[in-house]
């Protein structure tokens, strides 16, 4: 999410408390979060702290998308991310006695075809975990390391590796701009009423690697956005789902937006526009308008495959289309991400993550 994927978190919460109450909020993201830590502004980001886990808040990930081109030509877009749950506002124990579990989503995908897997673990054994120096978060053998700890921006290195039955990955990623701070030093509001993540990126990491597709290695290079987020309680009660992009323009300037759908059909909208050289500006529902242009049947379900997005201050003014419309993860909670691409006043690449539909 980006605002990414809270709703995923829910999985985890799901299979290990009965009594999730799943009408508060998407996937019960907004259901109380008493005992756990508050979101509030004014808290600074700290590095390389904050890369580490807040064993304090309710929940938090480590999201990776990459956009990636083949030596012939061929498009594709990965994805890595690993979610922290606590179950508990408690002290954090080793063994099977841990409050925390872990989740991991990874996925390919090319103009003809999406491959996904996920993997479960509970926190406390070692099988998944993170730290912040050197910067590691890992579920089995899926891992996000930093290589060079000790740069504090441009210039860190990380190789990133996952695999499934159909797919693998192996890939080199290099910061080449600093990090970003969202919505206010960090501070990401998500509702009117208040709801709120802690919410900073690394947009600017140039790729190199593998991968690895029903046995058929491809070289491989691009760019990729790493989003770390945590939050005790991130939405509120009548959120029902949201659509998210990160995208790249050809100028070299980025942006993010996201929009939160009411059950009243209210939007609650955000987002970040990233200078050529790395400065952010962030971007208020005044800034923004975004809107689907077209629908399609996608794994059953109606969504949205079309979207025209403009900032009138940017003079920005794009259609953004899927590299596959496929793109469905029919993981414990089912979602669409992929890919995408745009053009218009800008072209450009990046992702989409769209929930509740």
């Amino acid at each position: 999410m980006s605002i990414k994927s809270f709703f995923l978190i829910a999985v985890l919460y799901g299979l290990c408390t009965p009594a999730v109450v799943w009408g508060q909020g998407f996937a019960g993201l907004g259901t109380e979060a008493d005992g756990f830590a508050e979101v509030v502004p004014g808290q600074e980001i700290v590095f390389p702290r904050d890369f580490g886990p807040h064993p304090d808040f309710r929940i938090e990930w480590w999201y990776v998308t990459a956009n990636l081109e083949t030596a012939d030509g061929r498009k594709l877009g990965v994805q890595w991310t690993l979610f922290r749950q606590a179950v508990k506002p408690e002290a954090v124990v080793s063994g099977w006695s841990s409050n925390e579990f872990w989740l991991g989503h990874a996925a390919v995908t090319t103009n003809t075809q999406h491959f996904f897997t996920e993997k479960l673990a509970r926190g406390g054994t070692g099988q998944a975990g993170a730290r912040a120096v050197p910067l590691e978060a890992w579920i089995d053998d899926w891992v996000f390391v930093e290589e060079n700890s000790g740069r504090k921006n441009i210039g860190r290195r990380f190789q990133l590796s996952a695999a499934g039955d159909e797919f693998a990955y192996n890939l080199r990623l290099e910061q080449t701009r600093p990090m970003v701070l969202h919505g206010r030093d960090g501070f990401s509001l998500k509702s009117e009423q208040g709801q709120a993540s802690y919410y900073f990126s690394l947009p600017s990491l140039e790729v190199n690697g593998a991968v690895t597709l029903d046995g058929e290695t491809l070289q491989v290079t691009g760019t990729a956005w790493l989003d770390r987020e945590w939050s005790s309680q991130p939405l509120a009660a009548n959120q029902q789902g949201w659509d998210w992009f990160s995208l790249r323009l050809d100028g070299g300037e980025k942006l993010m937006v996201f929009r939160l759908r009411d059950t009243n059909g209210s939007m609650f909208i955000s987002g970040t526009w990233i200078g050529a050289g790395g400065e952010a500006r962030a971007l208020s529902a005044t800034d923004i308008m975004m809107k689907p242009t077209a629908w399609s049947i996608v794994a059953g379900r109606r969504i949205p495959t079309r979207w025209s997005l403009i900032v009138p201050s940017k003079a920005l003014d794009i259609s953004v289309t899927p590299l596959n419309q496929e793109s469905w993860m029919a993981t414990g909670i089912a979602y669409w991400e992929g890919p995408v691409l745009a053009f218009g006043s800008h072209e450009a690449l990046g992702y989409l993550e769209m929930t509740g539909y």
